[in-house]
């Protein structure tokens, strides 16, 4: 395919588009300058707005990436910093249902050109209407760079692509499991694992891959309650993979490490808007969250690394959301939080010196 698009020559470039999306997973990313990218997606293609300077309240965007046909669009990154993308697409048929592909394309240097969106097929090949139902992907990237894309089937089942040893992407496997929920968590961790996580109408599928470009191996299912598409990973300790998600019959967070109890967390998000980092706050290595809330209020919290069952004080942080926050660690160190407002613009907030999760001034990119 042809190069995603040219990032504009002039500073403040901004391509006029309506109806902006906020993109899943890693949307806000540092890169490996240490400055800061935010996407998002509209019917022409992907969105990209770039800091300027580490820190900087300087930004260009938003530039068009040119790729019509996004459903969806989720970001993950590696231990190298790379932005991976990972599209979801859907191409009307005059003759039936529409075809549906997933896509995929690399941001090594922030603001440069992304590489080509290589697209990806389908698990489905044959059957249009199993074609047109295939789910949102996930991505997890290990610390070697391998990206693995995973996706539930029509069927509800769980279908990963990934690339080998040489970066050449391997064929669609079926990771098999049924009745599952759109949208699973899919986590590398620093020990050179990938968990991913299933939670459906039965209990939860567990999958681990416990050695670079192994198989993965189904685990023992887990009976969770989960709110659809609303679980989330993070690595919390090294090799340690801890899951959060809304709980559907109180609305609040919940904490969960395979092997060990249920936490309760609190809070009360709207949707499936959680989004966690791990990162130090006050010196401390510290799980942080935000969510968007009822009113859209944007609400953040932070706990000891796998201290949840300490408790976590929720507050809001100024900020209103459409779709999911994304929290990152800015180049300067400091835990920034990116939220999309009603307008399409992202408003961008960082952490001011004051012990906690207080967050200073948002500014509007």
């Amino acid at each position: 395919m042809a190069r995603a698009g040219q990032p504009g020559t002039a500073a403040g470039h901004r391509a006029a588009v309506a109806d902006v999306r906020v993109a899943e997973g890693k949307w806000l990313a540092r890169g490996t300058d240490g400055r800061l990218t935010a996407f998002a997606f509209a019917a022409e293609g992907v969105l990209r707005w770039t800091e300027r300077r580490v820190g900087s309240p300087e930004w260009d965007g938003p530039e068009l990436l040119p790729l019509p046909g996004l459903t969806h669009l989720v970001v993950g990154q590696g231990a190298n910093g790379y932005a991976h993308l990972v599209g979801r697409r859907s191409v009307a048929k005059a003759d039936g249902p529409p075809a549906v592909d997933i896509v995929h394309a690399v941001q090594y240097q922030t603001g440069r050109a992304l590489g080509s969106f290589r697209p990806l097929g389908n698990w489905h090949t044959k059957d249009r209407g199993y074609i047109a139902r295939f789910g949102t992907p996930v991505v997890a990237v290990d610390d070697g760079g391998t990206v693995h894309i995973v996706v539930r089937n029509a069927p509800g089942g769980l279908a990963m692509r990934r690339e080998d040893k040489t970066g050449k992407w391997e064929g669609w496997k079926n990771l098999r499991g049924s009745k599952l929920h759109d949208r699973p968590a899919a986590v590398a961790t620093s020990a050179g694992t990938v968990e991913v996580l299933a939670p459906g109408e039965a209990p939860a599928g567990y999958w681990v891959r416990d050695k670079p470009h192994g198989a993965f191996e189904r685990r023992p299912d887990i009976p969770l309650s989960v709110l659809p598409g609303s679980v989330r990973g993070l690595e919390t300790s090294p090799g340690r993979v801890t899951f959060y998600w809304t709980d559907p019959a109180n609305g609040g967070l919940v904490a969960h490490r395979p092997g060990s109890w249920l936490i309760p967390m609190g809070g009360a998000p709207a949707d499936d808007s959680l989004t966690v980092l791990r990162a130090t706050v006050d010196g401390e290595d510290c799980a942080v969250f935000a969510y968007r809330d009822a009113a859209g209020q944007v609400v953040a919290a932070k706990c000891g690394s796998e201290e949840e069952q300490n408790g976590l004080w929720w507050a809001p942080t100024g900020l209103t959301a459409s779709g999911s926050p994304c929290l990152a660690v800015d180049g300067t160190g400091r835990v920034t939080l990116g939220a999309f407002g009603a307008d399409g613009r992202p408003r961008i907030s960082r952490r001011n010196d004051e012990p906690g999760m207080v967050m200073g001034p948002a500014l509007t990119v």
